[in-house]
């Protein structure tokens, strides 16, 4: 016995990750459901589907003999039923309660990762708090939270008699789920006088398969449990088992409906025994009594013989003969239609096959190359038909981490309601695109940089209701988050009708600071740009949510980290918007490889426009290497990569200009040599040119040179600065030198 309490205890723990990991998707859906039921208090459907969320963290806690959130979800649970049914408004002060709640069961489903974890007194005596505003909110005089499953088992029970059928999927224990430790919880709701275990479905010894599940279970429940918590202790495994759940006094038209609703099974007693109109005991009750009849000469169908032995409704018979007959004609193969079905994937095996890939990438290009050298055609061609594969798989293996961004901005909804009501705000959060797709590593790490500019636009653009009506504007502020493609980008944009950038007590806190000198006053945009310097703060005092000038220079910082750039426009009077433009992944992208002398470089696919090979008529070039061309009527800036990063091989007799798209803006690159498409993995710089400007990493061709990977953004930034104010060329970008 001892050693199956310790298999118990140690599947439980392998399979606790999962549970943290659903529960904290419940957590989230719960807050979600909560703002949203504030705009729609009279929603069923969205009163229904916050009760079934707290339903399921309690009930797969349970599961796991976490206490602690059992007990508190059923106070918040409790209060749901009762706006569910009606007898419960919905106010906001109810709604922060609820939130609040939310926060508290977030935090001891983190808890459940440290079974020894000790709560201060502080943290224990709050969560009481919350129990009694929960219970004076629902009307109920305090009582004590319901009993751990163990003490509940010897509850009183009265004597309604459920029949569950359950049959667990294949990949139940893949999955870390055990149909023992659900069946035990299921015992703590009433007592289960008879219980069948199903071998039927269990393959030859020769054919079984240790890691997949064959369990399927008929028992009767005496519980005055409701169906919804019947069922809910199985809503851990809902999506990969067959449950049916017969109440008291079925009638033969309620079998009929379950019957018609099963999935196809052959025989006729396994449909009856799903069912919950026999037990598998009387089945085989049924089956000895049919062979003693054949020995005497007296043969009769099952049917007819379970009628006889267990009372079987002769309805409830015909109906499981005509599943049946179908089942064997073959009528219903292919219901079971597409089998969507997902699969929960460790980000760090993700990664590491990410990682492989790019590997992967890298050796393609060195086998391609040494097959052009070898110029044989047959071998070539393989190569090609490899590197065609290659690309389809790059492309498969980073979509499985491409996820909406809607998810990041929905997170705002609180953040958008706490803010506006502590600032004494009325805010509406509208948000636009959110099925917009990009990688998952980017979405992480953009979280925290959209928080701060969510927060910072709550704070300084937007006006309170009062000051909004005294400018003729409605009394209730809008902030837009948006997001869209653009190529081969993520565009994402943050909106707000507020009072816009005072440009001049910006300037003047610029003059205070020497950033700017005192008199000169520059133009709007650098106005504007003066807000992502470090330490640069307009409040006029410190708040918990500004003043201290630490912010908008870090979120800079971190975008530009994840080779994006932000950008910021205003309208005095109407608002203020800013822009990020991000990567669509970190980890592969699809590139243009050019030479400057010695030196390759990489510009990424999507921003080059077209190429002008061989073009002699550009204008002189200044200081910075930057000059102009005539395109097609029109002037187009152009910049030299050896004159800007003071690249000291010498010029050719002819170059050739790459046009380039950044942000809305057109300019060219003098290059000296045209490379071609090249798949490029992206590798962080060296700690020695992590401060070389217009680089966004490095990538390791097929030969194994290196060759820097521009930042387009960057680039035309650094290429458009006044001279007088530019920084001094980067040496040493020369051949033997590699990040």
């Amino acid at each position: 016995m001892n050693g199956a309490n310790d298999m118990d205890q140690s599947f439980i723990a392998e399979a606790l990750p999962a549970f943290i990991s659903e529960a904290q998707e419940q957590i989230e859906a719960l807050e979600q459901l909560l703002l949203e039921l504030e705009d729609r208090p009279d929603d069923r459907e969205l009163l229904n589907a916050l009760f079934r969320c707290a339903h399921t963290v309690k009930g797969s806690a349970g599961i796991f003999g976490l206490d602690r959130v059992v007990a508190f979800t059923h106070h918040v649970e409790t209060l749901l039923d009762e706006l569910r049914e009606g007898r419960v408004a919905l106010t906001p002060a109810l709604g922060t309660l609820l939130l609040q709640c939310n926060d508290q069961i977030r935090l001891l489903v983190a808890q459940a990762r440290d079974a020894a974890h000790d709560e201060a007194a502080t943290v224990v005596a709050a969560r009481a708090a919350l129990v009694l505003q929960l219970q004076a909110a629902a009307g109920a005089s305090p009582a004590p939270a319901p009993a751990p499953v163990a003490a509940a088992a010897a509850a009183p029970m009265s004597s309604h008699r459920w029949h569950v059928s359950v049959a667990f999927g294949a990949d139940t224990f893949r999955n870390g789920m055990d149909p023992l430790a659900i069946l035990n919880y299921v015992r703590g709701l009433g007592d289960i006088p008879t219980l069948v275990c199903d071998i039927e479905a269990v393959p030859p010894l020769d054919r079984l398969d240790p890691e997949s599940c064959h369990l399927g279970f008929q028992f009767g429940l005496v519980s005055e449990a409701s169906r919804a918590e019947i069922e809910g202790a199985f809503s851990f495994v809902r999506d990969d088992c067959e449950l049916h759940v017969m109440q008291p006094g079925t009638t033969p038209e309620e079998f009929v409906a379950l019957i018609e609703s099963m999935p196809d099974t052959p025989r006729l007693g396994d449909i009856l025994v799903a069912t919950g109109a026999i037990t598998r005991a009387q089945l085989q009750q049924g089956l000895r009594a049919q062979a003693c009849a054949a020995t005497e000469g007296s043969a009769k169908p099952l049917g007819e013989v379970l009628q006889d032995v267990a009372g079987v409704s002769s309805q409830v018979v015909t109906a499981a003969l005509k599943k049946q007959t179908r089942q064997r004609e073959g009528t219903a193969a292919g219901a079971a239609g597409d089998d969507h079905r997902f699969i929960r994937v460790q980000a760090d095996r993700l990664d590491a096959v990410i990682n492989l890939l790019g590997e992967l990438v890298i050796a393609g290009a060195g086998a391609s190359l040494l097959a052009r050298q070898t110029r044989l055609g047959a071998l070539i061609e393989a190569n090609a038909q490899i590197g065609r594969l290659i690309e389809e798989i790059r492309n498969g293996t980073l979509q499985l981490r491409m996820v909406p961004i809607g998810e990041t901005f929905s997170r705002f909804r609180r953040v958008v309601r706490d803010t506006a009501g502590e600032l004494g705000k009325d805010v509406q959060l509208e948000i636009i695109g959110g099925e917009t797709e990009l990688d998952k590593s980017v979405v992480e790490r953009i979280a925290d940089p959209l928080m701060h500019l969510v927060r910072n636009a709550l704070d300084h653009g937007l006006e309170t209701p009062e000051q909004r009506q005294a400018a003729g504007k409605p009394g209730q502020g809008k902030l837009t988050l948006s997001a869209c493609h653009e190529s081969g980008s993520i565009l994402i944009r943050i909106d707000d009708d507020g009072r816009g950038i005072q440009r001049q007590k910006v300037l003047e806190r610029a003059w205070d600071r020497g950033l700017v000198e005192r008199g000169v006053i520059p133009a709007d945009a650098d106005i504007d740009r003066l807000i992502f310097e470090p330490g640069f703060s307009t409040a006029e005092q410190v708040t918990n949510l500004s003043g201290r000038g630490v912010g908008m220079d870090v979120v800079r910082r971190n975008i530009e980290a994840l080779r994006g750039t932000v950008s910021l426009s205003s309208a005095p009077g109407e608002g203020s918007r800013i822009e990020i433009r991000l990567p669509l992944t970190l980890a592969i992208i699809d590139g243009f490889l050019i030479g400057v002398g010695s030196s390759k470089f990489i510009f990424p696919l999507d921003a080059v426009v077209e190429v002008i090979e061989n073009r002699p008529t550009v204008s002189a070039l200044d200081g910075r290497g930057r000059g102009f061309v005539e395109l097609r009527g029109n002037v187009l800036p152009v910049v030299s990569l050896r004159a800007l990063y003071g690249l000291g091989s010498e010029p050719p007799d002819r170059t050739s200009v790459v046009v380039l798209s950044a942000g809305g803006r057109r300019y060219g690159v003098m290059v000296d040599q045209l490379l071609g498409q090249h798949q490029t993995v992206i590798k962080p710089l060296g700690r020695m040119f992590r401060s070389l400007r217009g680089m966004s990493g490095s990538s390791i061709l097929g030969n194994g040179e290196v060759a820097l990977i521009f930042d387009v953004n960057s680039l035309s930034q650094l290429a458009a600065e006044p001279t007088a104010s530019a920084a001094r060329p980067v040496k040493h970008l020369t051949e033997g030198h590699t990040p």
